[in-house]
């Protein structure tokens, strides 16, 4: 036997049975949803837009487009000026691309997005702008994570706030590795 399948039998024999998870319940305290999370969206650096829907949205989008910008729009009703390209490296020029938020969580400012064309959307754009149902508010990641699911090799991320780091010299960056922006568009 080699040292590869020696090993390897030695692990399958010491394995630990399977448990089931534990189940894990947080009381939700009552809290105001859309204020908690505006709150918790501008404290990792995301602007919240609570009125107008998806005509205010659009409205931004026309000014934008005013402004010869590129704007990939996602969400039904909601027009920009490019289609979705054939391949992910078509979108590096993408000034604002606008995705439908599924889920949003008050405590964190989190945002659930699928992802089904081109994954890298919502990274490699300069701006993201999410679109999300204020009846897709939840209270908590407890709640969140009990109402997400996907399907076998499909992405799903909680979007928190434009990307940021801190470890270049201790500042914060902003835009470092992703979008420069977070706009939030309650509906």
């Amino acid at each position: 036997m080699s040292s590869k399948n020696s090993i390897l039998s030695a692990l399958s024999q010491s394995a630990l049975t399977a448990h089931p998870m534990p189940n894990i319940e947080v009381e939700v305290t009552p809290q105001p949803l859309v204020e908690t999370f505006a709150a918790s969206l501008a404290t990792v650096a995301g602007e919240l837009h609570q009125h107008g829907g998806l005509a205010a949205l659009q409205a931004k989008v026309d000014e934008l487009i005013a402004q010869k910008l590129q704007v990939l729009s996602l969400v039904e009703g909601v027009n920009g000026n490019r289609q979705v390209p054939n391949t992910a490296h078509e979108l590096a020029d993408i000034d604002y691309a606008i995705l439908a938020g599924e889920l949003g969580v008050a405590e964190n400012g989190a945002i659930w997005v699928s992802q089904t064309q081109h994954r890298v959307t919502p990274f490699i754009c300069e701006n993201l702008i999410l679109a999300l149902p204020e009846k897709a508010l939840v209270a908590n990641m407890h709640q969140a994570v009990n109402q997400v699911s996907l399907a076998q090799g499909a992405l799903g991320v909680f979007v928190a706030g434009p990307s940021k780091t801190a470890d270049i010299e201790q500042a914060l960056v902003v835009g470092a590795h992703g979008a420069c922006s977070l706009q939030v568009y309650l509906y």
